[in-house]
């Protein structure tokens, strides 16, 4: 059984109607807790203020990732000022309360090149000027959204995180230009957060090689799988003569993520997941034995892992993720994987609500 035929079969497995989806919704209010009582959140990923109404319905747990590139987008071609920034974190913040919300800085790059930004086309844009170097070398820009996040940050409970980190020295770069600003406003008398918790996103292999260091300097973790995959890989998943060799499975990956999962656990701070491996039923089997207890995603999907997680146990799980890290490829992976879930789950990853 090839890789992406036995995705796509699970996948298939988990195509709701609207009736259905309606039906797992039910389960919103209740507790993404494995029959063994090993506790998970679930949260949600979202762009746009008007996508909370959604996140709440579902059942989302916060906000797990805000992606901030929306407003540049709306604005362009001119780029959004302080207070155009300010008035929208601030209205998250307000209407996420009492849960955290993970707001990312600007991350146009790459493939989604700002060009009122960057001013010039890169030869390999996916490996050039995009994340956090960006944004440091724009530093006026990005000292502009940074203000407007730490004002915001005095009206609910916000979380800054930094994409696209290598290295510690960016890591130490970017927080002594956040202590710069809180200096800044705390001048101005203006009110601001002086713990707000700074993290980062795990999506390339040097950070994921040295969680341990990275984790002693950051307050939380969220892996962004799609890029990581791609990064650690070598390929490009839109790129047709590649694209077969996009595996979230492959034994290297699985051993990043239990490498990042693992160093965050020991630094004690919390570790998210934040690409499309958390919205697949699949996946989530393996990710919760990886050891992973935040999944964040679009709202829509939350109800089905939440019904996933409700019917699993978790020692279960651990044992499934432990066979999974001996094996030499991501077909052996994928296929021991779904053998084991279909024992669990002979018609399906989607139950009845319960």
């Amino acid at each position: 059984m090839g890789s992406r035929t036995s995705v796509g079969y699970w996948s298939s497995r988990v195509s709701l109607s609207d009736d259905l989806r309606n039906e797992l919704a039910q389960i919103a209010t209740l507790p993404a807790e494995t029959t063994d009582g090993q506790q998970i959140s679930l949260q949600a990923n979202i762009e746009l203020v008007e996508e909370l109404k959604d996140a709440i319905r579902f059942g989302a747990e916060g906000i797990g990732l805000y992606r901030s590139e929306f407003l540049y987008i709306s604005k362009s071609p001119l780029l959004p000022n302080e207070e155009e920034h300010f008035l929208l974190y601030k209205a998250l913040a307000e209407a996420t309360a009492p849960r955290w919300c993970v707001i990312r800085t600007f991350d146009l790059g790459g493939r989604k090149l700002a060009k009122e930004v960057i001013g010039s086309k890169e030869n390999n844009p996916v490996l050039g000027l995009r994340g956090l170097r960006l944004c440091m070398k724009h530093r006026d820009m990005f000292r502009t959204q940074l203000r407007a996040l730490l004002r915001a940050s005095a009206f609910g409970k916000i979380k800054i995180m930094f994409p696209v980190v290598t290295s510690v020295q960016e890591l130490r770069q970017v927080k002594t230009l956040v202590r710069e600003l809180r200096a800044e406003l705390d001048a101005e008398g203006i009110a601001n957060n002086p713990d707000v918790p700074i993290g980062i996103m795990i999506e390339v292999p040097s950070a994921a090689i040295i969680a341990d260091i990275l984790a002693t300097e950051s307050d939380f973790f969220a892996i962004g799988t799609n890029d990581l995959i791609q990064y650690s890989l070598a390929i490009d998943r839109s790129n047709e003569n590649v694209s077969y060799l996009y595996e979230p499975l492959h034994p290297a990956l699985l051993r990043l993520l239990k490498m990042v999962i693992d160093a965050g656990h020991r630094a004690k701070i919390p570790v998210s997941l934040c690409g499309e491996m958390a919205a697949d039923p699949l996946f989530a089997v393996v990710l919760l034995g990886l050891g992973l207890e935040i999944f964040s995603m679009n709202p829509s999907s939350i109800p089905v892992i939440k019904n996933i997680v409700q019917s699993v146990r978790y020692k279960d799980c651990r044992r499934i993720a432990e066979v999974a890290l001996t094996k030499k490829t991501a077909q052996e992976i994928e296929e021991f994987v779904i053998e084991s879930v279909a024992m669990r789950f002979p018609e399906g990853l989607v139950n009845k609500t319960p």
